[in-house]
């Protein structure tokens, strides 16, 4: 059975810094993209990076300098550090899993709350 679990959420003050984790369980990670998608309540999800299984940034995603994506196949881990927070980063963070360089694959984590205010 397949799992994503993320951890590392929390409240922040506006400015400072969070490191999310996503740690898969059940599948050959190497073979998996990782994205991250965020949503904030009333709003839709977004996506905010991604990473393919070959450890490259995944150019089709948008995503903002302030954050970086970095993985461990060691550890089947993916790590999204989030960094100079503002407010408007304020939602639930869900990572996802997908063959190749798939952004939107079939595996979904639970979601880790990011809470930035001061």
């Amino acid at each position: 059975q397949v799992q994503l679990v993320e951890s590392g959420g929390g409240l922040v003050q506006p400015g400072g810094s969070l490191r999310l984790s996503c740690t898969a369980f059940g599948l050959t990670f190497s073979n998996y993209a990782i994205h991250w998608f965020r949503q904030a309540p009333g709003q839709q999800r977004e996506l905010v990076a991604g990473i393919t299984s070959g450890g490259s940034i995944n150019s089709r995603v948008a995503m903002t300098g302030r954050f970086t994506i970095s993985r461990d196949n060691a550890k089947n881990t993916v790590h999204l550090q989030l960094n100079s927070l503002k407010p408007d980063d304020t939602a639930v963070y869900y990572c996802n899993a997908g063959i190749g360089s798939t952004i939107e694959g079939p595996y979904w984590g639970q979601g880790t709350q990011v809470t930035v205010s001061s």
